[in-house]
């Protein structure tokens, strides 16, 4: 049994999946920090260095599915390996990058396909493993993303200040590279399930589901379309969160700790809405979780001293950063976990796409209207849409069967 003799070793594979989640994304994400130095050392525009992270999202939505279609059949172990090298060339080629064309290619196209190879895969591994608390151990891997801001960020901020941007983007490759092989080498296959467990509890689906079947679910299209939206609204204020920090009068170091607050607040929130759903129930909190980050976006506008970024950092973190687990939750819930890898992996490649256009939509907006304002009042209607998506998500616990009728959700 998997909770009796392999839990132990589960709960390491969930550690393994947190350093990952924290490392991959945390290097990504880190461009924020980059932005500005980036700009003035290069004299790249904000919008074409922003692009860069637009194309990480794109990349990361289009492998997304495919690693984890490859972690369902080869194993999860070979799937982050792999994207372990793939993040640390992505960083030391960017770093070595002379135009701008070569940088959206190293930082963009291979900092986004490794990416992909951890996030889903890690969260449907640590689900295997883990037979009773599986909304722990989701939250857990997924806090990783949440801990990248309180670690990457500020690391990045140091080394730029204390060198250049290069000399920091090839030491965090270096970094990201000697703590992902050994993390991805302790990734293994989970045990069988009991018998008893296979045959009567909650993860014995009612029926077998192929991949192309699931895919056509109203449950999927829902889940899907509402956390396109959900990152949609939220990746623009994030990536940009530091500039506008920097903009309204903050200093640089003192700006990074206006995100790596709201990172500090995505953790917490990954809990603490993770505790709530097992209470009340995955989509209810979720409609919440929401409609408290539509809200914290559009209080953005209101806002401009360094206590009043604090205060709505919080909550903006505790929004986004609570209702990220949510969904692979809801996964589990209707597909199991036979293909799971492959069903959130196309779940995360919607959420991916959404990821996109926040980076590059900040920074146009910037460009042209050399303020902010734009971008939050698109982002808080964004917001509100992936509310009423969500409070549309079918409610039936799983499909009873297979059906191509889109228009119709089972009970």
């Amino acid at each position: 049994m998997r909770e009796s003799s392999g839990s132990s070793y589960g709960w390491v594979v969930v550690a393994a999946g947190a350093l990952m989640t924290c490392v991959a994304f945390g290097s990504m994400l880190s461009l924020a920090v980059f932005l500005q130095p980036i700009s003035e050392a290069m004299g790249w525009s904000r919008s074409g260095v922003s692009a860069a992270a637009t194309i990480d999202f794109l990349a990361m939505g289009l492998a997304a599915f495919f690693w984890g279609t490859l972690s369902d059949r080869f194993g999860t172990r070979i799937v982050v390996l792999s994207g372990s090298f793939l993040l640390g060339a992505g960083l030391i080629g960017a770093s070595q990058a002379t135009s701008l064309w070569q940088f959206q290619l190293s930082f963009g196209v291979l900092i986004g396909i490794a990416a992909g190879a951890f996030y889903a895969p890690m969260v449907a591994a640590a689900s295997a493993w883990i037979e009773h608390r599986r909304s722990l151990a989701v939250a857990l891997v997924s806090a990783g993303m949440g801990v990248s801001p309180l670690t990457v960020a500020p690391f990045a901020s140091w080394l730029i200040t204390n060198y250049d941007w290069r000399t920091a983007m090839f030491v965090i490759g270096i970094a990201a590279l000697a703590l992902l092989i050994p993390a991805s080498l302790l990734v293994r296959r989970p045990p069988e399930p009991s018998p008893s467990v296979a045959a009567h509890g909650i993860d014995a689906p009612v029926r077998e589901w192929t991949v192309a079947q699931a895919l056509r679910t109203p449950q999927f299209i829902t889940l899907a379309l509402a956390h396109f939206a959900c990152c949609a609204a939220h990746s623009g204020p994030i990536f940009h969160m530091v500039s506008y920090a920097m903009i309204c009068g903050i200093a640089p170091l003192t700006a990074v700790t206006v995100y790596s607050l709201a990172g500090f607040s995505g953790l917490g929130g990954r809990l603490l809405l993770g505790v709530l759903a097992d209470r009340f129930g995955a989509k209810h909190v979720l409609v919440g979780g929401l409609f408290v980050q539509a809200m914290s976006i559009a209080t953005y506008l209101a806002v401009g001293q360094l206590g009043e970024f604090y205060a709505l950092s919080v909550m903006f973190g505790l929004a986004y950063g609570g209702v990220m687990p949510l969904y692979a939750v809801l996964v589990r819930e209707y597909f199991g976990v036979r293909i799971m890898g492959s069903m959130f992996g196309a779940v995360s490649a919607f959420a991916s796409l959404g990821m996109a256009l926040g980076p590059l939509a900040g920074g146009w907006v910037f460009d042209t209207f050399r303020t902010y304002n734009w971008l939050y009042v698109g982002s808080f209607a964004i917001g509100m849409a992936a509310v009423a998506v969500a409070l549309a998500f079918p409610s039936a616990k799983r499909p009873q069967q297979p059906s191509l009728d889109l228009g119709r959700a089972t009970a």
